[in-house]
């Protein structure tokens, strides 16, 4: 497994290097339906920075984060209230907040099922939700998955259709926009 508890310094200051240009674009896109002081959780946020990225793009949101290492979550953003948590046993109330964002999170989950399940309970009604991650069906994307799985990772990685699929089957309207061997989905409920 990864060591994530121990790789917050290395991801706080190399891991936004890799979040294309078009994938922070369509984060702004999709915040745009945001208004007022409206709450946002990362799930997977690791040190926090999709909610950095978004945070450029709309301050006047409340940032939560939530991440099962603690070593990553000592360096999210001042701005962002963190909590130590699964994907699948999410700490919060049901319909707690308007949108969700997963970067690069969704394939570290052990059970994507039930994290989907948990990611529907605690969105408000009309809620949104926003992933950027690999694609499994491409070169780049099996060979990441299987580099992971090396590792000791779940590995949950997906094509786009078998994605949608399974987002539709939780209640979610989605959109997908593939960029080369990543993909952004725009979903709401």
């Amino acid at each position: 497994m990864i060591p994530f508890n121990y790789l917050g310094y290395f991801f706080k200051h190399f891991g936004s290097v890799i979040y294309p240009k078009e994938v922070l674009d369509e984060l702004c896109i999709f915040l745009e339906q945001l208004k007022g002081e409206e709450s946002v959780l990362d799930v997977g946020a690791g040190t926090g920075v999709m909610s950095e990225f978004a945070h450029r793009c709309n301050s006047n949101l409340k940032y939560v984060a939530v991440d099962p290492a603690e070593g990553m979550l000592k360096y999210a953003p001042n701005y962002a209230q963190v909590h130590v948590g699964m994907a699948e046993a999410l700490p919060f109330e049901d319909d707690n907040f308007e949108a969700v964002l997963m970067g690069e999170s969704l394939h570290h989950f052990n059970d994507p099922d039930v994290a989907m399940k948990e990611v529907v309970r605690v969105l408000k009604k009309d809620g949104k939700l926003f992933i950027y991650d690999f694609d499994f069906g491409t070169f780049r994307g099996k060979a990441i998955c299987t580099m992971e799985k090396l590792l000791g990772e779940p590995g949950h990685f997906y094509e786009v259709d078998a994605l949608k699929k399974m987002l539709e089957s939780h209640g979610f309207k989605v959109e997908i926009s593939k960029h080369k061997w990543r993909y952004t989905v725009s979903a709401s409920l």
